[in-house]
């Protein structure tokens, strides 16, 4: 599948590298794109030397390729199958490269109360999210949906014994949707840079980690505006930086009319509604991966409270009135593409 740069747009993506100038004559940006991880992934890296920034590129694709497999919820892989063994109520020797990301996604689910929970992957699967096609149809019946909300599946429920993992809760399984990318993103970064290229920018299907800077200027990010076209603002960054935006525009079940968003709350089983996006600054992709989906789930009231226990403090939140909220963080960085219907200031303290 070959996608050009307008289609990120097009896709509904979260981000979006902008042009910009001010690269070196001595060097060029050497790009490259694939499709992995179910979306579209693009590499740009800042080089003297085409060819092995491409070698580089050619590695970091590799990888992409094998943590879709192992971290993959449901199919045949690392994930998948210590999946398979806690539905058949059986402790499971872990690959050594997923058992850090558990303890990592327990320590973050427990950061954010509860709102970001990868032990909710029976309820994803019940609203028809484990699928590469957008689901159509009513949505799940209340009941099944209620009494796996009462099973309560959580991050706490696994039983960790060195390499084996078992959890003392039937109904947990786990979906690293929300988390697996960002750590992708970080990885690629860090792979990039051990073989010599400290300027780039990975994008994953919107969601874009950036190291370095772009010649002689910063990465400029576009935000795509959740409720229309094009970008809602932009951002410059340099270093190490994420920029990731979780949104219900994303993916959603269809029925009619009628939208259900593929994030969901784990408090009530049902999809998050209220926020629209949530675009988040870090060094950790990983992190803001995580902080982007429970600040959507949070809800706009809620938000600013599971970012300061997520340590995130550059945010951009668009409720379902259009209204935007900023960190001041987040406020000192972004450029707006138009007026949006309000724009607010919001301290975390």
């Amino acid at each position: 599948m070959s996608l050009n740069r307008r289609d990120f747009m097009k896709l509904g993506l979260g981000a979006c590298l902008l042009p910009a100038v001010g690269c070196s004559r001595a060097e060029a940006v050497v790009s490259e794109e694939m499709y992995v991880f179910g979306t579209l992934v693009a590499v740009d890296v800042l080089s003297r030397d085409s060819e092995g920034a491409r070698a580089a590129i050619a590695d970091v694709s590799h990888t992409f390729t094998r943590q879709n497999r192992d971290w993959h919820a449901w199919k045949s892989g690392a994930l998948g199958d210590l999946n398979r063994a806690l539905a058949a109520g059986r402790a499971h020797e872990v690959d050594p490269t997923l058992l850090p990301l558990l303890h990592e996604v327990r320590d973050l689910a427990r950061a954010s109360g509860g709102l970001f929970n990868p032990a909710i992957g029976k309820l994803v699967g019940l609203w028809g999210f484990h699928h590469d096609e957008m689901p159509v149809g009513a949505p799940p019946h209340a009941a099944a949906v209620a009494e796996l909300v009462a099973a309560a599946p959580s991050m706490d429920d696994l039983l960790f014994d060195g390499t084996h993992v078992s959890s003392r809760n039937p109904d947990v399984q786990i979906d690293l949707g929300g988390h697996a990318k960002g750590v992708a993103l970080n990885q690629a970064l860090d792979r990039l840079a051990a073989l010599g290229y400290g300027n780039a920018l990975v994008n994953l299907g919107g969601n874009l980690a950036v190291s370095g800077t772009r010649g002689d200027r910063p990465w400029r990010i576009g935000v795509r505006h959740p409720q229309g076209e094009g970008a809602i603002a932009s951002v410059e960054v340099s270093g190490r930086m994420a920029v990731v935006t979780s949104g219900t525009y994303e993916r959603y079940r269809q029925d009619g009319d009628r939208r259900y968003p593929h994030i969901i709350d784990p408090r009530s089983g049902q999809p998050a509604t209220h926020v629209v996006s949530a675009t988040v600054l870090h060094p950790d992709a990983a992190r803001a991966d995580v902080a982007a989906t429970a600040l959507v789930v949070a809800g706009a009231e809620a938000w600013p409270e599971v970012a300061r226990s997520l340590g995130v403090r550059d945010i951009m939140i668009v409720d379902e009135a259009g209204r935007v909220q900023l960190t001041p963080g987040m406020a000192a960085k972004v450029q707006f593409a138009g007026r949006p219907a309000s724009v607010k200031t919001v301290e975390i303290t």
